[in-house]
């Protein structure tokens, strides 16, 4: 991430807003990029003041929605078959257990998967295109969508900033106390954050095969998104 930084903070701040929408929009597309790199790379340039965190925040935030969107249009054209070109080409990062576990999200949770799944690293990945090749609603979809992007982008955002300014204003004032009490404070509440993401994972396999067992010859998914 470092590195990440250092390189960004030799472009001009246009730029760096661009490679933050570019990168985050791709991966939300079905593509494994480090979003969530760039965008905490980013914000703790804000910080610094090489960039504005309200340009950051927002350049993610349309990059989330429309790179969602983009994926949700592929995904329900492409359907189950590309799902799998994905699988085949990304292994490691969309393979058959990845995307099952992705799928018992949506089937538990229905369009809860998108809001929380954008900040879970597989789900932020797979929820546009595995939402339109399971054929969510797309007025639902994009809701959620949009909530979650926005939520991500502006909460790590400006979260990331404020940290960082207290940490430069107490670390001129050599406050120690103040400084590790910002740090706690950070790491508390993306602690938070990612447990409440991860309640969208399902429990066990158990859970979902008791589920599947408990109601025969019905879609999961399409179950999910009438609650």
């Amino acid at each position: 991430m470092i590195d990440v930084q250092h390189w960004l903070s030799a472009l001009p701040p246009g730029l760096v807003y661009l490679i933050v929408a570019g990168v985050i929009g791709v991966e939300s597309m079905g593509v494994p990029l480090p979003g969530e790199i760039v965008l905490v790379s980013s914000a703790v340039l804000a910080a610094t003041g090489v960039v504005e965190p309200e340009w950051v925040a927002s350049a993610a935030a349309f990059g989330a929605i429309v790179g969602d969107s983009v994926g949700y249009a592929v995904g329900r054209r492409g359907g189950r078959p590309l799902l799998a070109r994905l699988g085949r080409r990304f292994p490691k990062h969309l393979g058959p257990a990845q995307l099952a576990r992705a799928e018992q999200s949506f089937a538990r949770h229905g369009v809860w998967a998108v809001f929380f799944g954008r900040f879970v690293a597989l789900l932020r990945i797979l929820a546009g295109p595995l939402a339109g090749a399971l054929h969510v609603p797309y007025r639902r979809f994009l809701l959620a969508n949009a909530a979650g992007g926005l939520v991500w982008a502006f909460g790590t955002t400006y979260l990331l900033y404020s940290v960082g300014r207290a940490a430069e204003h107490w670390l001129k004032d050599i406050s120690w106390a103040g400084l590790v009490l910002a740090v706690l404070a950070g790491l508390g509440s993306t602690w938070w954050l990612r447990r409440r993401a991860h309640r969208v994972e399902p429990a066990d396999d158990a859970s979902g095969m008791e589920a599947s067992e408990a109601a025969p010859g019905v879609d999961p998914v399409r179950a999910g998104n009438e609650h």
